[in-house]
């Protein structure tokens, strides 16, 4: 199988066109001609995960995150994202990211940890001026109104959190209905998600003064960066299994969050 009929495949799904400005979405490492026989997924690219490709077989790895983010000046393994583009090269490794097309696509990153809690009736939070129907975020609804801190306590145990940071419940026993989700950092998206009326908005990445954002009337929760975007692995892998469905695929073992909880 040629990489770029790989790239082909997941950007129908989240075209690198919606990709911010910022961002190194598509191959990072290796030639769109080039051959490919498995894929392992990931969120990051780290020298754990290189490990496992490695074992497995698998000479392409697509993740979540670029590898590259800034530009390298130099090569000479002084740091991870060094030592990893070296090795993948060396090794014959393509790597390619899907990163902010997947956040915005439809039924991407923030849609599917929507579907995870039980959402319905969800709809994009923050639209693109272009296209109303991509953007960053959703909002939806619970089938039934949830006490907060069942809720909380529900998502803790869904995406294996270490610790939920919150803010203020705004009333003892409130019922919680309408949410808001921006998966990774989604400060920017507070206003959003209160002109929006959620009571509660899961996101990642908040900061001390963040959690005071919310009015009196929602709750904001952090369940982590990378807690929040590991389902990208998921639609990764549902979306090659789906389209290519004689080509090997594997989900990471070795993809871990590089953030420690002490209980």
């Amino acid at each position: 199988m040629k990489i770029r009929d790989i790239a082909a495949a997941i950007e129908e799904f989240a075209p690198l066109a919606l990709q911010d400005d910022y961002d190194n979405s598509g191959l990072v490492v290796g030639r769109l001609d080039d051959e490919v026989h498995k894929a392992l997924f990931a969120v990051d690219v780290t020298e754990e995960v290189l490990d496992e490709a490695e074992r497995e077989g698998c000479d392409i790895i697509i993740t979540h995150h670029p590898i590259i983010f800034s530009p390298i000046k130099r090569l000479n393994s002084q740091t991870y994202v060094e030592r990893c583009v070296e090795r993948a090269i060396r090794k014959g490794i393509a790597l390619y990211a899907c990163h902010t097309n997947l956040d915005s696509t439809v039924n991407g990153m923030s849609w599917q940890v929507g579907s995870m809690i039980g959402l319905d009736a969800m709809t994009v939070l923050e639209p693109r001026r272009d296209n109303p129907a991509v953007g960053y975020g959703v909002v939806g609804v619970l089938p039934r109104p949830e006490d907060a801190m069942t809720l909380l306590n529900r998502i803790k145990s869904i995406f294996n959190v270490g610790t939920i940071r919150y803010s203020d419940i705004p009333s003892e026993g409130m019922m919680v209905r309408r949410v808001a989700i921006c998966t990774g950092a989604g400060r920017s998206l507070i206003n959003d998600a209160l002109a929006a009326e959620a009571d509660l908005y899961i996101t990642a990445d908040l900061r001390y003064n963040d959690f005071m954002m919310g009015e009196n009337r929602m709750i904001l929760a952090d369940i982590g960066h990378f807690e929040s975007e590991f389902c990208a692995i998921r639609i990764l892998d549902d979306v090659l299994s789906k389209k290519m469905c004689n080509f090997a695929v594997r989900k990471s073992v070795c993809s871990r969050n590089p953030i420690h909880y002490l209980f």
